[in-house]
Parts: C-alpha cells; sequence; structure tokens
C-alpha cells in the first residue's frame, strides 16, 4: 500500500506525463528549430549550385566571345523562374491536382502563412527549397546549344519547359503523383532534374542546330579555371541539393551526405584513370566532367544506397559518360555544345537504374530488387520519351511565334554577348 510519502512522486510523475503527452504526440507538426536551420542552409547551397557553380561551370567552356551571355542565361533563369514559381509553379508541382499534375490552388502561395508547417519545417522553406531545384533545372539546358540561341527564344523556352515539363514530373514522382504512387525512387532529382533537362537538352540541340563551324574548327574552352572553380561550388553545394532533400538534419540526411561525396570523388578517379588508358594523359577538364558526372549520378540515389554502392555508381557514371561524351556524340554527330546530354541525360538514367541495383534492403522495405527494377526502367523510359516530345512541341511553337529560334550567322560570328547584350567579357577579347 503506497504511504503520501509514495504518492506525492507518482502524482508529480503523472501530472507531468499529462502535461507533455499531447506535445510529444503531435511532435512532427511542431517546427524543428535545428531542421529548419538545415534546410534555409541548403536551399542557399542549391541557389549556389547555379550561381555562381553553374554559371562559372558553363561560363569557362564556351568561347570568350560567349562568356556573358551564358552568364547573363544563368541570371534570368534565377530571375524568371524565381517569380514563376511563387506564381504557380510551386501549386503545379504540389497541389493536390490529379495523378499528372498539381492545381491551381496555391498560386501566389494563396492558404500558405507563416505558422504553415511542412513536416519539421515552416512550408516557406520547403517552397524555397524546391524552388531553388526549379530554378537550376531549366539552366542546365543551356549549355547543349550555347552560342547559339537567341536570348528571348531561351528566355521563352524555360517558362514554358517548367510549366509543360518540369512541374508535372515534380509532381509525378513527388507531389503525389503516379510516379512516385507506382514506387519509382528518386531521392534528390535523377529523373526530375537530370533526365528531364538532358533529354530535353538533345531534343533542343538537334532542333537548333550546329554552331557554325563545328566539326570544322576548333572552339576551345576559354578559361579551364572559370571550370574548376564552378565545378568546385557545384560540388559544395550538391550537398544541400542531396542531404537537404531529406527535409530534417538526421541519420539519412547524413546518409546522403556521405554517398553524395563517396559517389563524387570515385567517379572523378575513375574518370582520369579512364581518360588516362585511352588518350595518353588525364586532363583538367576530364576531372571536371567527371565529378559532376558522379554528382549527377548519385542524385536520385544517395539515401537509398550504402557507401559502397555509391561508389559503384561512382565508376559505372565515370564509364557510361565518358563513353556518351566522347564515343556516342562524335559517331552521331549532334552539337551538344557543353555535353549536358551525356552527363546529365545519361548520368541521370544510369543513376535512376542504379538506384534499383543497389538500394539498401531498407530502402526495399520489403519489395523485389527486381520488381524495383522494373519500376526504375519504366520511369526512366517515361521521363526520357516525355521530357523530349513535350520540349520539341514547345521548340516548334516559338519557332513560329518567334520567326526562328537561333540568331543569324553574322551575330553567330561576332558571338552572343556582343550580338544579344551590346557587352564584352574582357575589354581585350582572347
Amino acid at each position: 500500500m503506497l504511504t503520501r510519502t509514495d504518492r506525492a512522486p507518482l502524482g508529480v510523475a503523472i501530472f507531468l506525463l499529462a502535461l507533455f503527452a499531447p506535445a510529444a504526440a503531435f511532435a512532427e507538426d511542431v517546427i524543428s528549430a535545428g531542421d529548419t536551420a538545415w534546410m534555409l542552409t541548403s536551399s542557399a547551397l542549391v541557389l549556389m549550385m547555379t550561381l555562381p557553380g553553374l554559371a562559372l561551370f558553363y561560363g569557362g567552356l564556351v568561347r570568350t566571345k560567349n562568356l556573358l551571355s551564358v552568364l547573363m542565361q544563368c541570371l534570368v533563369s534565377a530571375g524568371a523562374i524565381g517569380v514563376l514559381w511563387i506564381l504557380v509553379g510551386y501549386s503545379l508541382s504540389f497541389g493536390t491536382g490529379n495523378a499528372w499534375v498539381g492545381d491551381f490552388s496555391m498560386i501566389g502561395l494563396e492558404g500558405i502563412t507563416p505558422d504553415s508547417v511542412s513536416g519539421t519545417i515552416p512550408t516557406y522553406v520547403f517552397v524555397m527549397f524546391q524552388g531553388m531545384f526549379a530554378i537550376i533545372t531549366p539552366a542546365l539546358m543551356l549549355g547543349a546549344f550555347a552560342e547559339r540561341m537567341k536570348f528571348s527564344a531561351y528566355l521563352s523556352f524555360i517558362v514554358l519547359w517548367v510549366l509543360i515539363v518540369y512541374c508535372p514530373l515534380a509532381h509525378m514522382v513527388w507531389g503525389g503523383g503516379w510516379l512516385g504512387a507506382d514506387g519509382a525512387l528518386d531521392f534528390a532529382g535523377g529523373l526530375v532534374v537530370h533526365m528531364s533537362s538532358g533529354f530535353s537538352a538533345l531534343a533542343a540541340a538537334i532542333f537548333v542546330g550546329k554552331r557554325r563551324g563545328y566539326g570544322s574548327e576548333p572552339m576551345p574552352p576559354n578559361s579551364l579555371p572559370l571550370t574548376v572553380i564552378g565545378t568546385s561550388l557545384l560540388w559544395v553545394g550538391w550537398f544541400g541539393f542531396n542531404a537537404g532533400s531529406q527535409l530534417a538534419a538526421d541519420g539519412v540526411a547524413g546518409l546522403a551526405f556521405l554517398t553524395t561525396q563517396t559517389a563524387a570523388a570515385t567517379c572523378v578517379l575513375a574518370w582520369v584513370v579512364i581518360e588516362w588508358l585511352h588518350r595518353g594523359k588525364p586532363t583538367v577538364l576530364g576531372a571536371a566532367t567527371g565529378a559532376v558526372a558522379g554528382l549527377v549520378a548519385i542524385t536520385p540515389a544517395c539515401a537509398f544506397v550504402s557507401p559502397l554502392g555509391a561508389m559503384a555508381i561512382g565508376v559505372g557514371a565515370a564509364v557510361v559518360c565518358y563513353a556518351a561524351v566522347t564515343l556516342l556524340k562524335p559517331r552521331l554527330g549532334y552539337d551538344d555544345s557543353l555535353d549536358v546530354f551525356g552527363v546529365h541525360g545519361v548520368g541521370g538514367a544510369w543513376g535512376a537504374l542504379a538506384t534499383g541495383l543497389f538500394a539498401t534492403e531498407v530502402a526495399l522495405d520489403g519489395g523485389s530488387r527486381g520488381a524495383q527494377i522494373l519500376t526504375q526502367l519504366s520511369s526512366i523510359a517515361f521521363t526520357a520519351v516525355f521530357a523530349v516530345a513535350a520540349s520539341l512541341a514547345i521548340l516548334f511553337v516559338l519557332k513560329l511565334v518567334l520567326g526562328g529560334l537561333r540568331v543569324d550567322e553574322e551575330a553567330e560570328y561576332e558571338g552572343l554577348d556582343l550580338a544579344e547584350h551590346s557587352e564584352t567579357a574582357y575589354s581585350t577579347p582572347n
């Protein structure tokens, strides 16, 4: 029998349990300061991937007379898509909608307030993080048709492309659509970001046509140091891209962080070895390309594979992307100026497939590996066909409306910096 002295601590314990039990029961609806801080940081890291990371990476690869045009295209992607995302892009991607696309219920972020919560972070932070993905994805494509597309055509193309290609794919995979419901695994954007941009870029490069002089005159990069700096910024920013996709500062984010680094490091090493054996000397440009290829390939798989699986993905990315860039492109003869398809299209497809091949048992959640591989293959096929078909339709309409997509021969010879923007990158051309 409990005495009064015994009952006092018990009563206090029951009181405290009753007091804090509601908070524990609804903990998932409470904003976590740590998660929020991590997601704010991740959002900034992903924006850094576009500005200045991608801008410098691509800017160093084009000829001097087109350097500013590439920087401008990255800048305008951040501006135009940043506005479009708030107005309608977020709603089309994450609104209730149907199996294919979201609805218009959150136009202008209608209904979202500072008190709105997504998991353990403010919904405004989730909106911002996802918006950074929408900004960089169309900017990735510009490398395929660099040095020849009109600025007006580029701006029109990326706006329509985000509405017609990116937002539906984001909804299908992450927003409650059919690809995600069907079991496709894409943690941070192998399908939504890299495959969509890579295959669309190939379609655009072929549709717009080759650069004048392509194959008959040298078109060397204007500054490999700029490209290496851009690569470094992309590599650092990718930790926010991949680990941030967990939307929390937890063990899964830690795994994604680790596998991202592991795959990139492995792919750099493998690419250097392959190039060394194939061409006799390793190049800085090859190492930079290998880093990006490894980062692309691990993106869909980063939270679903072990570090050893990440190494296998990195080696595979080096093999398939190197083959696409050095063997496939010359044989087929298309002019993908900065190898967007070879790195992002092929690398993204390999990463999506490798997610099924190397997923851990935890990631498979009791499912069959064979079934998961088939699901990954079907999602790859759908993304490739959808992105290409929709992009070609957009380009065809824009060609009719704008009277052409590329600058004239004189402007291309002069360079897009002067022809399109009346500026030069340096006072004395290189």
